[in-house]
């Protein structure tokens, strides 16, 4: 059986088609199919069948179209009811738009690959899977929803087929082509760059220098901006003579495998830190980053965002950074880095990270002088703009900082870490880090201190896990310093940080320092939320409802509430689940109290220098 919604939705049986009848059926069939075996909801397909506007029989015409579509397709596909809606399996059943996926995905690598003859092959394949207007004979809300996103798709396809075409020598074949293109999509600049490419290969200079101009007053007119950074590079090359006017011929181009082209691109940004070498555990999360920043054909033409979070030392930045490592063959167009955090644990200025970024995508010398904001923005969404980028900001603060660094198109995909939910990420994939369990702690460990040294002293093993609470950066200082010390045992450690006086001193190794990293979030909080944060703790490592806590400070409920948010937006509590009454429940995290009764009134204001406080050299207090 094959499912097809590249043109009119079909189903073919034996290369015969399935009698359907009604818009309405088909806009069902391919609502089940666009969502890959998902759950779609009785509400969403009410809004593709009828809009804003549903007759008052809604649940009984979608159980009507539901049993059609049983009856019609038989048993290899299943169709479940799963509240709030329905299901769809289509076995071993094709799917045009799958294939059409693949093809695109293999053609576009073998085309970063420089293999340009397979990568046109393959293009040329998933090309082949589009019989028309997508959804032609379903509802106008299933189109209006959906044909966009598969449009565009299609005409990225189109651009990477026409760039293997122009690498194999095949200038005046596709210029005809290229020409009706830039008619359809006058605002797509890369098809209008490569007709330009094309032209003047062909000799026509003047012509290619016209097309140019025409492009510029067609943005100008339409959208009110400038030509984005490809096509004013491909204008400057073409005015100094070193656009490339003399690419081998078809067959010398092919007769390697992986032929070199004659100009060579300038080399995409590469600024990811090294990957973590002994990444250990978060693989559902891993997977889940990985699916969210992989071109999935549901995100098409939405932005792709993901922001991971969590409280200090729970492993964000090492996380993104391994996703962004597995995901490199995705982007292409190079992958963008941003520590937006200063040494001191003080945000730093957009500007100051749109500079840095701006110089990595293009060249230093365009980049404003000027600590004109809205200037350095517009250059970097122009620069950022149909580029198929990673980029990973680490340690956002929020929404005032990170707005500027996001791009306005969603080709570029955006992977962020922060310790809360940041209004500006809204409608990301979240991933919310919690500690790690006990067995990914003890791999941690071992990964850190050497499997051998861990296995001889399980017992002190556990205790190191227990006493680090599934902390990724407390079992990696201590993984460091078993690993650094040889001839120490385990066991000694596990007997220093079984002591809570000291335990938060004993997590220190070199630049890595828990109670440091705890620091900033303290830092931020408003002065009576800081004030109230040791208090908190004593109320010991049990949840706790908010009237506990007005009872402790002897404030009104609300009050308290507020406080008790406050501390959880900053990472610094947890909300655990609700007592017998249906009250919130909050909970420390083992260190995180450890780290709030060793504060008092004589620690570091917020933006002072130092790290610890100095009466945490000589902590007196058991919690």
């Amino acid at each position: 059986m094959e499912f097809r919604v590249l043109g009119p939705v079909e189903v073919r049986q034996d290369g015969h088609r399935a009698a359907f009848s009604g818009a309405k059926l088909h806009t069902v069939l391919a609502a089940l199919l666009l969502a890959r075996e998902e759950v779609v909801s009785d509400d969403r397909l009410c809004r593709l069948l009828w809009g804003w506007a549903p007759p008052a029989t809604v649940s009984a015409q979608l159980y009507t179209y539901i049993s059609r579509l049983r009856k019609i397709l038989g048993d290899g596909v299943l169709i479940d009811r799963r509240p709030p809606g329905y299901a769809m399996r289509i076995g071993n059943a094709s799917f045009d738009l799958n294939e059409f996926e693949k093809l695109a995905l293999d053609g576009r690598e073998a085309l970063v690959n420089e293999d340009f003859k397979k990568a046109g092959e393959l293009l040329r394949d998933a090309l082949a899977r589009w019989n028309g207007q997508p959804f032609a004979n379903a509802t106008e809300y299933l189109a209006d929803a959906e044909a966009p996103r598969l449009m565009e798709a299609r005409a990225v396809t189109l651009e990477h087929r026409i760039a293997a075409d122009l690498a194999l020598g095949r200038h005046e074949q596709v210029t005809g082509e290229l020409t009706g293109l830039v008619a359809e999509f006058p605002l797509r600049e890369r098809i209008r760059c490569q007709l330009m490419t094309a032209l003047c290969r062909s000799g026509r200079q003047a012509d290619a220098i016209h097309l140019y101009h025409h492009g510029r007053a067609v943005l100008s007119d339409e959208l009110g901006v400038n030509p984005g950074e490809e096509l004013q590079a491909t204008y400057r090359a073409l005015l100094a003579g070193t656009l490339d006017r003399g690419p081998r011929s078809a067959a010398a181009a092919g007769s390697r495998g992986r032929p070199r082209p004659a100009s060579p691109p300038a080399p995409a940004p590469a600024m990811l830190p090294p990957d973590t070498v002994d990444f250990t555990g978060r693989e559902p999360e891993l997977d889940l980053l990985c699916r969210a920043l992989a071109p999935d054909p549901q995100g098409a033409g939405r932005p792709r965002r993901v922001l991971v979070t969590g409280m200090a030392g729970l492993g964000k930045t090492a996380l993104a950074v391994h996703a962004a490592h597995r995901c490199q063959r995705h982007f292409p167009d190079g992958q963008l880095y941003a520590d937006l955090r200063a040494a001191d644990g003080t945000p730093r200025h957009p500007t100051r990270v749109l500079r840095r970024l701006l110089r990595a995508l293009g060249p230093a010398d365009d980049v404003p002088v000027a600590d004109d904001q809205d200037q350095l923005v517009r250059l970097y969404r122009e620069r950022t703009r149909g580029r198929q980028l990673l980029i990973v900001l680490d340690n956002a603060s929020g929404a005032a900082q990170l707005g500027p660094l996001l791009p306005n198109t969603p080709e570029p995909a955006v992977l962020v870490t922060g310790r809360t939910a940041l209004p500006t990420v809204a409608g990301a994939h979240t991933v919310a880090l919690a500690p790690l369990e006990p067995h990914d702690s003890l791999e941690l460990l071992a990964a850190a201190a050497g499997p051998a040294r861990v296995a001889a002293a399980p017992c002190a093993a556990s205790t190191i896990v227990e006493h680090c609470a599934g902390l990724p950066l407390a079992l990696r200082i201590i993984g460091t310093r078993i690993a650094a010390r040889p001839h120490s045992t385990p066991d000694r450690i596990a007997r220093r940080l079984a002591d809570p006086v000291t335990r938060l001193r004993e997590l220190h190794s070199g630049d890595l320092d828990v109670h440091a990293s705890l620091l900033p979030s303290w830092r931020a909080l408003d002065p009576e939320v800081r004030a109230a944060f040791p208090a908190l703790a004593a109320l010991g490592p049990q949840p706790f409802p908010a009237v506990r806590a007005a009872a402790r400070m002897d404030l009104p409920e609300p009050e308290a509430e507020r406080l008790l948010e406050a501390l959880a937006d900053a990472a610094l509590l947890e909300v655990s689940g609700a007592d017998q009454w249906g009250r919130p429940c909050y909970l420390f995290h083992p260190l995180v109290r450890l780290f709030a009764l060793s504060l008092d009134e004589r620690a570091p204001a917020p933006g002072s220098s130092g790290g610890r406080p100095e009466h945490n050299r000589r902590l007196t207090r058991r919690p």
